[in-house]
């Protein structure tokens, strides 16, 4: 019963290659069958590690009757959001617009020339069998409506994702935002809003670098009480490091199980920054765990890194949410013995009744064990046997985006918890991805066993690659890395750009869609304009050009509007706008030994948003920073500047920590 996604490369569309549903790529080979047959499109959008897109493919897609309405009547189409971000996009948009909300699985019926006419969610299957026969029976008889209404909500969709205003985001804009996030804080319980809640690393990632700027104490404040409430609770795994999804409570105890690269690279970062900025052990060990994470399960024998681990368990052919990570008091007493048992369920929360379902609970560490070694010792016990459980599947694409976001967490967190093997993998994975993925010379969205895909790379996959390539610039001193993000910068500034300087999702030559994407707001990553605005801004600090530095501010100024009006969405163009306010101050320290090492470690340590850093050989190729600055005295040295104009170069670690004080 194998259909045509059999030959993707995609694994959520390789979950459907069984179904009796006759699904089509994403393609023009799909909308031509459909102008041939005369029938809509129905259009299934979600991802593999999708919980309730799973449910619709259990009650729906492998359902014959359900597959005998859906061949009959349509063309059905199936596309992986995580490949097809722009499509993802521009239906998303369509699907929120007429229903008031979005999510996945996306379901939309679209004309055979590509306009939505009808848009929802998931659908359990009685609705999905009165919808498809509502639509028929609509297409059949009042065909000339279906054509108006769906050229009529292509056209509004255009005229939302036109430009609108632009302002540049100044200090009293991130006082705004800071103060205007403090409105929605959650005093007692970290986080913002109620539930359900989502780890907001870019909202934090802000606050941090706000507080840096400004001595703002209640920033700090929010991002440590964010912080430690997320990591104390159920939805940070406690005994394998990594953080899942989100919390379906306020109180951050029940998660939506599935592990998301992209959640858990940004997470990595933010901790690896907190404790620079405050140096609580809590802040040291969650990013450490969470890099291990990355490194030990989302790994791949390419050097990459896989997208997620599932939010479902299969267990016995059902697949089930948590099966593989809530514990009973019996059987924590069944792995480490009754009086082990019960201190451990009392540390971890785990009570008779249960905090998740069934009477299991979840996992939360409440507060550190009075004894260390006794915990290191229960948590590798547990940890054993919790891997000996049905595991969850895991989605194995590497997605450019995230592994540029995995490149930079590693590589900050590895030079600033002095973890070498933690740069050593980011750079495996800037290797794998720069080789494999760009595809004369401009990325590809992803690859799956080594094979990169056919989609283009957007925006995002530009800012974000370019993003983790310049922080391993900056912990190796290796150039390559910022000859590669120059070129990458400079594809983006070429293609992404219209002539209005609007930056656009899509590049000018992708496959047009019926309006070209343009996303403002970050949501559960940096969207394409903030993530190269802060690309940007990092290579115009680090070469001295003009022209990356006068996109990155017409990028910011684009969100700014947004910035002050919603600053929940707009997270990481306000750390950005944190960086261009603060910066540029530029580091470079040349020479080699023990006393270089030293000064590295000073400069790396600074706080400051706009601080970049060079160091390697005086005039070493390729390196704007370290031209003309030479060693004195025969000594290593370090040069504090702004804009190229520098301090009087210093030799020893005090006068560098002077200098980057007075900076």
């Amino acid at each position: 019963m194998a259909n045509r996604l059999t030959q993707s490369t995609s694994p959520y569309l390789l979950q459907h290659a069984d179904n009796p549903v006759d699904w089509w790529e994403w393609g023009e080979a799909a909308f031509a069958e459909a102008r041939r047959r005369d029938v809509p499109i129905l259009l299934s959008v979600g991802y593999a590690a999708c919980h309730w897109c799973h449910v619709m493919a259990h009650e729906s897609f492998e359902d014959v009757g359900v597959a005998e309405a859906v061949n009959a009547n349509f063309v059905a189409v199936k596309v992986d959001r995580e490949e097809r971000p722009d499509v993802d996009a521009v239906y998303m948009n369509a699907t929120t617009a007429l229903t008031g909300h979005g999510g996945w699985p996306m379901t939309c019926v679209l004309t055979p020339d590509g306009d939505p006419f009808f848009a929802g969610t998931y659908f359990p299957r009685e609705q999905f069998l009165a919808l498809l026969a509502n639509v028929t029976d609509v297409w059949t008889k009042r065909r000339a409506d279906v054509i108006e209404s769906g050229a009529h909500i292509a056209a509004r969709l255009r005229e939302l994702t036109a430009v609108g205003t632009a302002a540049p985001i100044t200090a009293e804009s991130t006082a705004a935002a800071a103060q205007a996030l403090r409105q929605h804080y959650d005093v007692a319980r970290g986080g913002f809003g109620g539930a359900p809640k989502f780890p907001p690393s870019m909202v934090l990632e802000f606050l941090v670098r706000h507080h840096a700027s400004t001595s703002d104490a209640d920033s700090l404040a929010m991002a440590r009480g964010t912080c430690e409430a997320m990591a104390r609770g159920g939805m940070y795994d406690q005994l394998a490091g990594g953080f899942a999804r989100y919390a379906v409570d306020a109180d951050w105890v029940v998660p939506h199980f599935e592990k998301m690269l992209y959640d858990n690279a940004q997470l990595l970062r933010l901790y690896a920054h907190l404790w620079r900025a405050n140096k609580e052990p809590l802040w040291h060990r969650i990013a450490c765990e969470t890099a291990e994470f990355i490194i030990n399960d989302l790994g791949t024998q390419e050097g990459g890194f896989a997208s997620a681990l599932d939010a479902d368990t299969v267990v016995d052919g059902v697949g089930v949410e948590g099966a593989t990570y809530a514990w009973t008091p019996a059987q924590l007493a069944e792995v480490l013995g009754e009086d082990d048992g019960a201190r451990a369920a009392g540390l971890l929360s785990v009570t008779a009744q249960g905090t998740f379902e069934h009477g299991a609970s979840t996992l939360q560490l409440r507060a550190d064990p009075d004894d260390p070694e006794w915990w290191a010792d229960v948590r590798r016990r547990l940890l054993d046997a919790r891997n000996t459980r049905p595991q969850p599947a895991r989605d194995d694409k590497v997605v450019t985006s995230w592994n540029g976001l995995a490149i930079a967490g590693l590589a900050d967190a590895g030079v600033l918890l002095d973890r070498p093997d933690f740069v050593e993998a980011a750079e495996r994975c800037a290797d794998f991805v720069v080789t494999t993925h760009l595809v004369d010379g401009r990325p590809r969205r992803a690859s799956r066993g080594g094979a990169v895909g056919t989609a283009a790379g957007v925006a995002d996959d530009h800012g974000n690659l370019a993003e983790g390539v310049l922080a391993l610039h900056q912990a190796t001193g290796d150039q390559r890395w910022l000859a590669v993000a120059g070129d990458i910068l400079d594809v983006a500034l070429d293609h992404f750009r219209d002539k209005g300087g609007v930056i656009h999702d899509t590049a000018d030559d992708a496959e047009p869609l019926f309006t070209r994407p343009r996303t403002q707001g970050d949501n559960a990553e940096p969207s394409g304009v903030s993530s190269l605005a802060g690309a940007w801004l990092t290579y115009a600090a680090l070469t001295g050009s003009a022209r990356h530095r006068e996109a990155a501010d017409a990028a910011l100024a684009s969100v700014g509007p947004l910035a002050v009006r919603e600053p929940r969405f707009a997270g990481w163009s306000l750390a950005v706008a944190e960086a261009a306010l603060a910066g540029p101050l530029q580091v470079a320290i040349v020479g080699a030994g023990p006393n270089a090492g030293e000064m590295l470690n000073a400069a790396r340590s600074s706080t400051s948003p706009g601080l970049v850093l060079a160091h390697g050989d005086p005039d070493a190729p390729g390196q704007p920073l370290l031209e003309a600055r030479p060693l004195v005295g025969g000594e290593p040295t370090a040069y504090v500047c702004r804009g190229f104009v520098c301090d009087a170069p210093v030799t020893d670690v005090e006068s560098l920590a002077e200098g980057l004080a007075r900076a």
